[in-house]
């Protein structure tokens, strides 16, 4: 299977289009406003227009109502929503299809919460306090090595050029996400097109030696 690739947290239309030639299946775009990755409706909804027909856009929201997502999903048209806060298991049933949760992971208790929620993909992050993702920090990739084979399950937290290829062989994911992983050093809002070439070649490498 090949493993689905997201570059996560664009805050440019340009940054998008590299993302795609650089081979990601997938690009997320940040709407919670405490993220230092946040960008507003408008330029969500021209990322979307422009790599759209190309690849699987996300919008990564936190802690809203099943309204105001809706209301995004109708001026944004992303194909997937991602619950990044702390949602219910009752609300991503409300938003479903086209979404899933988010889990953060410390320990074997956060694994075994990832089960209270429905839906075929889910997401599963480091668990950083005070911080609800894009942190940079990985976690014990062992933890959800069992889950990644019950559900389809996208791997962040903390990932690399550098790591990824470890990180798809230890835990066999569904897809891999990076925000930070592929930034240019120091500008949290730009990405840079070697490293997102370089983590996207790093996953293939693995696909082709395996």
């Amino acid at each position: 299977m090949t493993v689905g690739i997201k570059i996560c947290g664009l805050c440019e239309v340009g940054d998008a289009v590299a993302a795609v030639e650089a081979g990601a299946t997938a690009v997320g775009l940040n709407l919670i406003a405490s993220s230092k990755r946040f960008i507003e409706l408008p330029l969500a909804a021209a990322i979307v227009a422009e790599v759209g027909a190309q690849v699987r856009t996300v919008v990564v929201v936190a802690d809203l109502t099943a309204a105001e997502i809706e209301s995004i999903r109708q001026r944004v048209r992303p194909n997937y929503v991602q619950l990044h806060g702390s949602e219910s298991a009752a609300l991503l049933a409300a938003v479903l299809p086209g979404a899933y949760k988010a889990i953060r992971i410390a320990d074997r208790g956060d694994v075994a919460a990832a089960s209270e929620f429905a839906g075929e993909e889910l997401l599963v992050d480091a668990k950083v306090p005070g911080a609800l993702g894009g942190t940079g920090t990985s976690f014990d990739w062992s933890l959800v090595s069992e889950l990644s084979r019950q559900r389809s399950m996208w791997l962040a937290g903390g990932l690399t050029p550098d790591n990824v290829a470890e990180a798809v062989r230890q835990v066999a994911p569904y897809g891999v996400d990076t925000a930070s992983g592929v930034e240019v050093s120091g500008q949290a809002r730009r990405k840079d097109p070697s490293r997102m070439k370089d983590f996207v070649q790093a996953v293939r490498d693995l696909e082709v030696a395996s």
